[in-house]
């Protein structure tokens, strides 16, 4: 086995843990290749690392104060309304929406603040006549616990040069902290307009053909599969909301029973998994056709963007587990344009983590509430898609019904 030294080039698995209020977030990354020799880690992330193999496990401990992108007061900026200056998919003036994020170009005569600059910045509201936004990071401010898994160690070559790269920055760029409500705030996500979509047929016409296809990329569904597997106990109860062919459930996971909500018949006959089949439309109906308590998981993947009431949906899903029972609810960055709402399409991935943990928190009956991002994986070699570099990211939210009893 190849041992780790000071060139050895690694392909590792980080993990970023952090938390806010009573939410906990785990960011993980693919890295490869990893350069000791050349690529900036953490302080003391990579001495842990020598003299072991694959396998290996280091972390390190990053407090707010030794984060690279500090918390600094004087980055919360205030600013006229006519120095806001954006347009909506529409081609309509933007107007910011409390707690949301914006590229921070879309402000104009602020110093350091260039227009080509995509780096989010959040509307925090107005003061007076002005508008409040803060251009810190948004991990600014929160201590932060890094974990690296090595999962190969490269053969020896020679290194000539190359990029050298600062993976804290790497992993914590893009969005990480971008989920989180401001501290003692909230985010305006439910403004009516953001439930309107480009199609409001309705849901079963669209749907009336079947698609026996794979929407997501063989990582990103094992990935999926491996939390379900993770996440939902042997003998279970499961609900598979929104359902359709395939419910992305470890082949070895033995269940009492999986039940398979969707619209078109032809999908869910072809489903293996599945003991029972429902045909039901949450937008049209928004009441689940289950008695109380009737499940010890409910999983909804790949379709919480198309909901016209999320909320109401969330509250359902509480009502039909049991106590202890859990609701998990993941995405990519992959769906139906004209039928997903328009919320959706406006968000940064992140922020639909966001989303997706505040559907859960306002349904009242939730605990525990945990986001998950994956990124960086490479592409499958046999996918249709090989010619992009990396595998659809994985984007999760799960939680347990409150138990009165414990």
């Amino acid at each position: 086995m190849s041992t780790i030294d000071r060139t050895s080039r690694l392909a590792v698995e980080y993990t970023l843990s952090w938390s806010s209020g009573t939410m906990a977030h785990l960011e993980r990354y693919h890295a490869d290749p990893v350069s000791l020799w050349r690529d900036v880690l953490p302080d003391g992330l990579s001495t842990v690392l020598l003299g072991r193999g694959a396998g290996a496990c280091a972390g390190v401990t990053i407090p707010a104060t030794r984060f690279h992108a500090p918390r600094d007061e004087r980055r919360v900026v205030r600013v006229r309304p006519t120095q806001f200056q954006g347009m909506d998919g529409a081609g309509k003036p933007l107007v910011p929406r409390v707690g949301r994020y914006y590229p921070e170009g879309l402000l104009h005569g602020v110093g350091g603040v260039y227009q080509q600059s995509t780096s989010p910045c959040r509307f925090l509201g107005r003061e007076g006549d002005n508008l409040v936004f803060d251009l810190n990071h948004p991990l600014a401010g929160r201590d932060l616990r890094l974990q690296a898994e090595v999962l190969q160690v490269h053969p020896p070559q020679k290194e000539r040069g190359g990029r050298c790269e600062d993976w804290l920055d790497r992993v914590t760029s893009d969005g990480p902290g971008m989920q989180a409500p401001p501290a003692g705030g909230v985010v305006n996500f439910f403004d009516p307009e953001g439930f309107r979509r480009d199609d409001d047929r309705p849901d079963h016409l669209f749907y009336e053909q079947p698609r026996l296809v794979q929407h997501l990329d063989s990582t990103c569904r094992a990935e999926i599969e491996r939390q379900y597997g993770r996440l939902i106990a042997p003998g279970a109860e499961v609900l598979d909301l929104m359902g359709s062919w395939t419910s992305h459930l470890p082949a070895d996971l033995d269940l009492a029973g999986l039940t398979v909500l969707g619209l078109n018949g032809e999908e869910l006959r072809a489903n293996p998994r599945a003991t029972a089949i429902v045909f039901h439309d949450l937008n049209r109906e928004p009441v689940l056709p289950f008695a109380d308590g009737s499940f010890d998981a409910v999983i909804c993947t790949a379709s919480v963007e198309y909901l016209l009431d999320p909320r109401r949906a969330a509250r359902e899903i509480g009502r039909a587990l049991r106590p202890g029972g859990v609701a998990a609810l993941s995405f990519s960055n992959r769906w139906f344009p004209p039928k997903a709402v328009r919320l959706w399409t406006d968000l940064h991935e992140f922020e639909r983590l966001g989303l997706a943990a505040a559907l859960l928190a306002g349904a009242g009956c939730f605990d525990g509430i945990t986001t998950l991002s994956r990124r960086g994986a490479p592409r499958p070699p046999d996918d249709p898609h090989w010619q992009l570099p990396f595998s659809d990211p994985l984007y999760m939210v799960w939680a347990r019904k409150i138990d009165a009893n414990n």
